[in-house]
């Protein structure tokens, strides 16, 4: 698909360079405009020409105007790894595997969960964004488990206030490094943007309230398992909690993970999963809970650190 368009120098225009005259007539900037010039798209009086060549009045200006990606656009594809937990007239409830968005966002350029529920068939009938539609809850691209999305106008009024109003048990495992003190214990503290950092959070004074509730489920010479409610659903919240306690999710560089274990472990992400999540049914208000496994990397990371001695 392009846009191609025809016009003729006006006199005003008359030896001006290329560049500038198609800034002035079609609003591109003199960097387009180039690029444009420079992949071939422009022609004067059906000539090839160079940015810095000089127009005459009544040249005749053509300019393709080839249609570039949208970013946010949602791209139709099946997934490997994406299950289907359950699926009715309302809700979709899947197991998200690592390395898979949940929608189309700025600068990310791989496989979504959107995309592959409409390349799957489902249709999605909710407002909002087109790429965000039915999407309720989020889970990083480095974190696998159980999500749900959903499929009506009425689910999605119903599960978002759920989400809102902290009425959905969100339940995680983590396994981090050492053995937090207490080894069962509440971490309240707000959550913002990193200062120096677009893509990291941190524990800030003015950042939103968060809070995520653990407690320990096995320990290990180096590591401890944790199971992991969160009241408050923040964007990174596990990984920046356990971070400002000094013991980040195994795996988690970005975070302050030791690199040496996460290769003894061979993890290359977080270890982190979503393991169960529990809400009432927004058609038939009974509460239902869906649970998803361990996947293979974060089992055999599991197993590396129950072996160490």
């Amino acid at each position: 698909m392009s846009d191609h368009r025809t016009v003729l120098v006006p006199e005003g225009l008359a030896g001006e360079r290329v560049d500038a005259a198609m800034a002035r007539m079609f609003g591109v900037s003199r960097t387009r405009a180039a690029e444009l010039i420079a992949e071939g798209h422009v022609q004067v009086d059906s000539g090839a020409v160079a940015k810095s060549d000089r127009v005459h009045a009544g040249a005749m200006l053509e300019v393709t105007f080839p249609q570039r990606p949208d970013p946010l656009a949602v791209k139709a594809e099946i997934v490997e790894g994406i299950k289907i937990i359950h699926d009715d007239d309302s809700i979709v409830v899947i197991d998200k595997p690592v390395g898979v968005a949940v929608h189309p966002s700025m600068g990310w350029t791989g496989p979504t969960v959107v995309g592959h529920l409409a390349g799957a068939g489902y249709r999605i009938a909710t407002s909002g964004a087109s790429e965000r539609q039915g999407i309720v809850q989020r889970l990083d691209v480095g974190t696998s488990g159980v999500m749900v999305i959903c499929k009506s106008e009425h689910a999605y009024s119903v599960l978002k206030n759920a989400f809102r109003h902290r009425t959905v048990d969100k339940t995680y495992h983590a396994l981090v490094q050492g053995h937090p003190d207490p080894l069962s214990g509440t971490v309240d503290a707000p959550i913002g943007r990193h200062p120096k950092s677009d893509w990291k959070f941190a524990v800030m004074a003015d950042g939103k309230p968060s809070i995520t509730h653990y407690e320990l489920l096995e320990a290990h010479r180096f590591a401890s398992l944790l199971e992991i409610h969160l009241e408050t659903g923040r964007t990174h919240q596990i990984r920046v909690h356990m971070s400002a306690l000094k013991h980040p999710c195994v795996g988690d560089l970005t975070y302050g993970a030791d690199p040496t274990l996460a290769r003894r472990v061979g993890l290359e992400r977080q270890w982190l999963h979503a393991v169960k999540l529990g809400f009432e049914h927004p058609d038939t208000g009974d509460y239902v809970t869906y649970e998803s496994s361990y996947p293979d990397d974060l089992a055999a990371a599991l197993d590396t650190i129950r072996d160490a001695h």
